[in-house]
């Protein structure tokens, strides 16, 4: 589809109703639901939506043929029909009957995909992260705004009730306010070695697969998965992962603006492979009332926490907080030393002070939320049914906040210095080399439209 029939679709779509806002609908009327991007998170999608009442899975849309099959079994033997199958999301996104969609695309496809559903009229549930690039995640929500869509970004550690639980003691400062907070993951990865280059697979749409993407031949570690390590199609592991962690760090601490000073270190390590993203990423910032945040992230051998890959840690005056084990709050007890003044009359005091003895202690237990664990996908479901998007556990406003820390993440390591960043315009002011990646060049015709 050209750009100048992108438009005319837009055009009718607005004409016949299709992008004007909905009515509220009831809980009797089935939702049918599009799923984009159908062979590992978007399985999941087909699984989890599949069993909400009141949805049908009406199509499926992947640019690999040879998933349809099982995938389409699957829905059919969850709903007792088949589902429309599609290789270009677009043709999906024509079909009048269509409601919402869930997008669990690579990132690279994120914006484009979740605006132009926008623009047709569906709702749209999308992946984290929510984009590819600062510039995107901005016109997502520019996109939900002008056509009153739902679009709930796939953080979905904000749907568990724990974390809420967690998340609400922090922001009452009941355990002291918290003037810094570090998120940490470590997910372990094997090395993806290198491939030749080779034939595109027979039922494998290559060119939509790269989409807005620049052109590069086929290999097996530019496809299923394998985009993951490769800046054209992914965010690093800070934006597949570490989006997670950063996500709750920054929804505790109510920060509602970007940092002002990003600064970023790392780099690629014991390994000899065609990735091109690193392995280890330190990152912190700060924000414009003195507020700290780290941000570590690797995919070589590291700790756990108590048997988990990530963890948040919120500092206060009192101890710390941390979401590692559940949730629970550490006390830190200081006491000075007491050794007394020599005969000579030279005070200890500042020598007492800084050798206390020191000891840890259980802090307060952080009281249980008395809610009733839904899940992220029958949060959208919900909200879908409800038109309030104020409902949603995670907006696309709060998905692109958190996404943005990611990118801003990126662009301090692959620039190689601390950055100022203006959180206003979303910007780097006077910095001809930082704003480069704050958007990228598209391939024609993927492009993601200055105007939404």
């Amino acid at each position: 589809m050209s750009s100048t029939s992108r438009r005319d679709f837009v055009r009718n779509a607005a004409l016949t109703g299709l992008a004007a806002a909905p009515a509220l609908r009831s809980a009797n009327d089935t939702i049918n639901l599009g799923v984009v991007g159908i062979r590992g998170r978007g399985n999941d999608h087909i699984r989890t939506f599949g069993r909400i009442p009141g949805v049908r899975i009406a199509a499926l849309c992947d640019v690999d043929e040879r998933l349809f099959p099982d995938r389409s079994a699957a829905v059919e033997k969850l709903s007792g029909a088949k589902p429309a199958t599609f290789t270009d999301v677009r043709k999906m996104l024509e079909q009048k009957d269509l409601d919402a969609i869930s997008v669990a695309t690579p990132d690279h496809w994120h914006a484009l995909i979740t605006i132009w559903g926008c623009q047709a009229g569906k709702d749209v549930y999308c992946e984290k992260p929510v984009s590819h690039n600062l510039s995107e995640g901005r016109k997502m929500v520019l996109a939900a705004r002008k056509y009153n869509r739902i679009v709930q970004a796939g953080l979905n550690r904000r749907s568990e009730v724990r974390n809420m639980a967690g998340v609400e003691y922090v922001q009452k400062a009941t355990f002291g306010p918290a003037y810094r907070a570090k998120a940490v993951v470590y997910r372990g990865r094997t090395s993806i070695g290198r491939v030749q280059e080779s034939s595109i697979p027979t039922g494998v749409n290559w060119d939509m697969f790269l989409g807005p993407a620049p052109y590069r031949a086929f290999t097996l570690n530019r496809f299923h998965y394998g985009w993951h390590y490769s800046w054209d199609t992914s965010t690093s592991e800070v934006g597949n992962n570490g989006v997670h962690a950063i996500d709750l760090v920054r929804w505790a601490l109510n920060k509602s603006s970007h940092p002002v000073k990003i600064h970023c270190v790392g780099g690629f390590f014991a390994d000899n492979s065609e990735q091109e993203t690193p392995n280890v990423q330190n990152t912190s910032f700060e924000y414009a009332d003195g507020t700290l945040v780290e941000l570590e992230v690797t995919t070589l051998p590291s700790p756990s926490f108590g048997g988990v890959q990530m963890g948040e840690f919120f500092y206060t005056p009192t101890g710390y907080i941390t979401s590692a084990r559940n949730w629970t709050a550490v006390e830190g007890d200081f006491i000075p030393g007491s050794t007394p003044d020599p005969p000579s009359g030279i005070s200890l005091r500042a020598s007492n002070l800084s050798f206390p003895k020191i000891s840890y202690k259980p802090g307060p237990a952080i009281p249980d939320l008395q809610l009733q664990e839904k899940s992220h996908f029958d949060n959208f479901i919900d909200c879908v049914r409800s038109r309030r998007r104020e409902g949603l556990h995670c907006e696309i406003l709060d998905g692109h906040m958190s996404t943005a820390l990611c990118h801003l993440a990126n662009i301090a390591f692959r620039t190689g210095r601390k950055l100022t960043f203006d959180p206003a315009t979303e910007t780097f002011p006077g910095d001809a080399e930082a704003s480069g990646y704050l958007t990228r060049r598209y391939r024609a015709p993927y492009v993601v439209p200055d105007q939404v």
